[in-house]
């Protein structure tokens, strides 16, 4: 199973954002922390904003939080969110299909996959907050 750039990105603002609570950050902010495109970065923050994940204050001393806390934010449900659909293979125009077990089994597969995410908050992936601090970029002032 290989998950998108998009869901990637997604999951790397969260945990930006949520090593950080206690402050509003710039989308330019965690794309340098990460090196990654800030238009890339825009799209995923907003699509987040209007899911419900993150809060977006507007104005000069604006930025971006998380809309609720690290431990209500489930990983599964970020994943189900941010990627398109699962189908592994494409069953459906496949001639062998109605006798196949290939279908059942990926399915079988794919559910034990979310499951395991599904197990995970966001907070839990946080548990060493300061470590991801410090590897994502120093903090240069109280900002």
């Amino acid at each position: 199973m290989r998950l998108t750039r998009y869901t990637d990105y997604a999951m790397r603002v969260l945990l930006y954002l949520g090593a950080r609570p206690e402050k509003l950050c710039s989308i330019a902010e965690v794309s340098r922390a990460y090196g990654i495109s800030q238009n890339h970065l825009m799209k995923v923050v907003n699509d987040l904003v209007r899911a419900g994940y993150l809060e977006s204050v507007r104005g000069r001393s604006g930025g971006i939080r998380l809309a609720r806390a690290a431990a209500q934010i489930n990983v599964g449900g970020v994943i189900r969110h941010t990627e398109g659909g699962f189908d592994l293979v494409d069953c459906g125009s496949c001639v062998i299909a109605p006798a196949c077990g290939l279908t059942g089994a990926l399915h079988e597969a794919l559910a034990a996959f979310m499951a395991v995410l599904d197990g995970y908050t966001l907070e839990g992936l946080l548990a060493r907050k300061m470590d991801l601090r410090a590897l994502l970029a120093p903090e240069v002032g109280p900002n």
